[in-house]
């Protein structure tokens, strides 16, 4: 085998996960980020992040010596590129992606690298992000030779092998899902290949480093499309006094319809970034994936009017009783039900916009996250607190803690139909 030792830039929610597979796997792996509560952490054999099953594999491996963090790069035979590409706000309305940190990995790793190495960039970019790595780490290290387009004679090899994974089952789906590996060359493809096949046993499908990074935009564009198309649909009904649940699971009885769920908007650090990255570089062309973000971006406004709505009538409804504020509890924090994930969470969004207004005290349910988290604009408390104190209270994620308790008493605004859904007998 050609990697006897692997280095994985950026220890986060993919980072980690595919460091420890491959730690797993009896490969000497070495964690790279810059967070030193992470590093020490992770050297404790613990995980800063929560995934079921990554705790105890990380544990194993790290006893076993087989996987270390630092905060520096050293020498391996391949780097996997795993940091995050955020969007930029800009005077426009299209955002842009923010590469900025996968150039950052790549100064790092310049000096450490040598011939024979394999660069691999994991994390979801804008098409071209893979050849300006390649062009990055040729300005940086001049002296070794990186691929070109028609050419195999580099010392080293540069790929894009996106990830595809749900967070809360990455695990499993980093073993059993599809990779597909694009590299700069052929050869740098068959290199990535030879890597993967360590721990995947899915497919390992052979493309271009552009094809590649489209690839997993689309995939993600495509379920945001849809997305929206549900949330669109659920403002539509209620504006005519319609249970959506129940529409969505009537319609969904025909053969070739399959609407998804509608929510409080799309979060994580997928879905509800990708699609810019395709509009950015096509803003005329794209007009319906852009729709279909607008269109997500502004359904947690349209959850706080609900929220301003009923907190209005109540107020008016409490004068008699000399009550001059509304106690509301948001259910759910994190972008996606039983994670800890607030990245682009619109739940998250929607608590701090709550926590602005005068006459609302806004109390907040997180139970993947501890209570004495400092979040900024929030207010934690436990499930009994908000179920005992809140007057309004707003479904936002449907964790499972939540799915278990009965309706609560007061004012129900349910963005996710576990209290004022419809299911079939």
């Amino acid at each position: 085998m050609s990697f006897k030792t692997i280095s994985v830039i950026g220890l986060g929610y993919i980072g980690l996960p595919t460091a420890a597979m491959f730690a797993e796997s009896g490969i000497n792996v070495i964690g790279v980020d810059v967070n030193h509560h992470a590093v020490d952490t992770i050297n404790r054999g613990e995980i800063h992040i929560v995934e079921p099953g990554l705790g105890e594999i990380v544990s194993k491996a790290v006893a076993a010596g087989t996987l270390k963090a630092v905060t520096t790069p050293e020498p391996a035979d391949a780097f996997l590129i795993a940091v995050p590409t955020p969007f930029l706000k800009t005077d426009s309305s299209v955002p842009v992606p923010d590469i900025s940190y996968i150039m950052k990995a790549c100064i790092a790793i310049a000096p450490v690298l040598k011939k024979g190495d394999l660069v691999i960039l994991e994390s979801t970019s804008p098409v071209g992000a893979t050849e300006k790595v390649t062009e990055w780490l040729a300005d940086l290290r001049p002296e070794l030779v990186f691929p070109k387009h028609g050419t195999e004679n580099a010392d080293v090899n540069v790929s894009h092998c996106p990830e595809r994974v749900l967070p809360g089952k990455v695990i499993e789906e980093l073993v059993s899902n599809d990779r597909i590996i694009g590299g700069i060359t052929p050869l740098c493809s068959q290199r990535s290949v030879e890597l993967y096949k360590i721990f995947v046993k899915g497919n390992c499908i052979v493309t271009n480093a552009r094809t590649a990074e489209m690839a997993k935009l689309t995939e993600n564009a495509s379920r945001d499309v849809s997305i929206a198309f549900a949330n669109e649909l659920s403002m539509i009904c209620d504006e005519a006094g319609i249970n959506v649940w129940e529409l969505i699971e009537l319609a969904n009885l025909h053969p070739r319809v399959n609407i998804l769920q509608p929510g409080p908007g799309v979060g994580g650090h997928c879905i509800a970034v990708d699609p810019w990255f395709i509009v950015s570089k096509s803003p005329v062309t794209a007009r319906l994936i852009k729709s279909a973000r607008e269109i997500n971006d502004s359904k947690p406004k349209w959850v706080v009017q609900k929220v301003k709505q009923a907190a209005g009538e109540l107020l008016l409804e409490n004068v008699a009783a000399m009550k001059s504020k509304v106690t509301i509890a948001c259910y759910g924090l994190a972008f996606k039900p039983d994670i800890d994930d607030l990245r682009e969470s619109p739940s998250l969004t929607i608590a701090k916009l709550l926590s602005t207004l005068g006459d609302i005290n806004c109390i907040c349910v997180e139970p993947n996250i501890s209570l004495d988290t400092q979040i900024e604009g929030i207010n934690l408390v436990s499930l009994d607190t908000a179920l005992t104190e809140a007057d309004i209270h707003v479904m936002l994620v449907d964790h499972k803690e939540f799915k278990v308790i009965n309706k609560p008493v007061g004012k129900i605004i349910d963005m996710k139909g576990v209290w004022e859904g419809y299911r079939r007998s």
